[in-house]
């Protein structure tokens, strides 16, 4: 038996209400897209848009010019050996290619150079420059650069050569990774999308309490109380 009949019928018509909002947030309003997806993408935006370290790492990677470094890569496959000596072959320096492994001699800074010129194309969506450059798709670039430089911070590690081992894992988790994963998305300063972050959140929150108060009207309205 419902004991509170008005109160469980405004439950319902919130719920009801709620199912609606809901329905149209799944729906390709926001020119094609839905409302979670337009979101995702307004914020992935913004957080790019604050995420572009790259002119700092490489002021920072101009201190390490003329330093000099040979290291010995533990690549994944034979093939992404060969694709890999082609990013360090720009860089001038000289290889010796057995199997996955990659042993490389050279310029740490020119290293760098090449690598934040990749990131930097990256970041910026140029992505078909990266190809006309290596004559190879720019994410598998990017990737190759990515496991690259871990291997050669551990391998730098073990030789206890620790102020150069930190610097390359700088380059690649602020100016690599970032650049590959925010590929093909525009960046947006916050100020640009004020009016929607704004609206989202108010709306988040709005949203949650009335899916809230929904189901208390309701089981108020079948005479369930939270006692104490």
């Amino acid at each position: 038996m419902i004991a509170h009949k008005k109160k469980f019928s405004l439950g319902v018509g919130m719920l009801m209400a709620f199912a609606v909002v809901l329905a149209i947030i799944f729906s390709p309003v926001f020119g094609g897209q839905n409302a979670l997806n337009f979101l995702d993408d307004t914020y992935n935006s913004i957080s790019k848009g604050s995420a572009y370290y790259i002119p700092e790492i490489k002021e920072k990677g101009k201190k390490y010019s003329g330093v000099e470094i040979a290291v010995t890569l533990n690549m994944l496959s034979d093939l992404a050996a060969r694709q890999t000596a082609l990013l360090f072959e720009k860089a001038g320096t000289t290889m010796q290619i057995t199997g996955p492994k990659l042993a490389v001699r050279g310029d740490l800074g020119k290293i760098f150079d090449n690598c934040l010129e990749d990131a930097e194309r990256m970041y910026h969506n140029d992505g078909r420059a990266i190809q006309a450059k290596y004559d190879m798709n720019e994410r598998v670039v990017l990737y190759n650069w990515h496991d690259a430089l871990k291997a050669m911070e551990k391998d730098l590690n073990l030789q206890k050569r620790f102020k150069e081992a930190n610097m390359v894992g700088l380059v690649s988790n602020k100016a690599v990774d970032l650049a590959y994963n925010y590929y093909s998305i525009e960046p947006k300063n916050i100020t640009d999308s004020l009016r929607v972050v704004i609206c989202s959140l108010i709306f988040y929150v709005v949203y949650t309490l009335w899916f809230g108060f929904s189901i208390l009207f309701m089981f108020e309205g079948w005479g369930m109380h939270l006692e104490h």
